[in-house]
């Protein structure tokens, strides 16, 4: 294989931050070839539906990013990961055979922004403030999961690291500075305390087995 292309489908612009996770993933399990990352800009393509269900979102983002591996993308919030699986495998169904890719459930507990928790630095740097002096007062690793509403969690210890003043804060563009926080984080192996992730990376490595991509 010269390379290995995979589609991230997700229901916001925010879950492209899961890619550099998702790359994290593939090399720590043994993909050694160039990886060609997609993220599937939704809001951009043309022939999705007013109400588009998870299915025509796959459909449409396949004809527009075709791919080897196929990472589907839902929080489970309030649902158990087991009733976003159905939901994710049930999509598949009716799927012309051509567009029946080889596919990976991505879902963390509550929100992806709990998997960004885990750098100090990364938050600092992502907030453009790399030399804040005070600590963050980030949770433990294994209480990731039980935060109520990560994505709020991660925008104030954000607007925190940036140090701007009240009126400064008002223009802070900070869900741009939330997606770039995975991107200076070069190790995700503490996330390997949480139950979602562990899931996640059985499946990835269920995936490079079974269709050899340790190349």
């Amino acid at each position: 294989m010269d390379e290995l292309r995979y589609t991230l489908v997700s229901d916001g612009s925010s879950d492209a931050s899961l890619i550099p996770i998702l790359n994290w993933l593939l090399i720590q399990n043994g993909v050694h070839c160039p990886i060609q990352a997609e993220w599937a800009d939704l809001g951009a393509l043309p022939s999705l539906p007013d109400r588009p269900t998870l299915s025509d979102k796959i459909r449409v983002s396949l004809g527009f990013y075709p791919c080897d591996l196929l990472f589907v993308h839902r929080d489970a919030e309030t649902e158990t990961r087991e009733k976003r699986v159905q939901e994710i495998h049930k999509a598949f169904v009716g799927l012309p055979e051509d567009l029946s890719p080889i596919f990976v459930c991505v879902i963390p507990v509550r929100m992806q922004e709990a998997w960004l928790l885990i750098d100090e630095t990364a938050i600092k740097c992502a907030a453009g403030n790399r030399r804040y002096a005070d600590q963050l007062d980030l949770p433990p690793v294994n209480r990731l999961e039980q935060i109520p509403d990560p994505k709020a969690f991660l925008y104030n210890v954000l607007k925190q690291a940036s140090d701007l003043n009240r009126r400064r804060l008002r223009s802070y563009r900070v869900a741009g500075s939330a997606r770039r926080v995975a991107g200076f984080i070069e190790d995700f192996s503490l996330l390997r305390q949480l139950s979602a992730f562990v899931a996640l990376e059985e499946e990835v490595i269920s995936a490079i087995q079974s269709n050899n991509w340790r190349l």
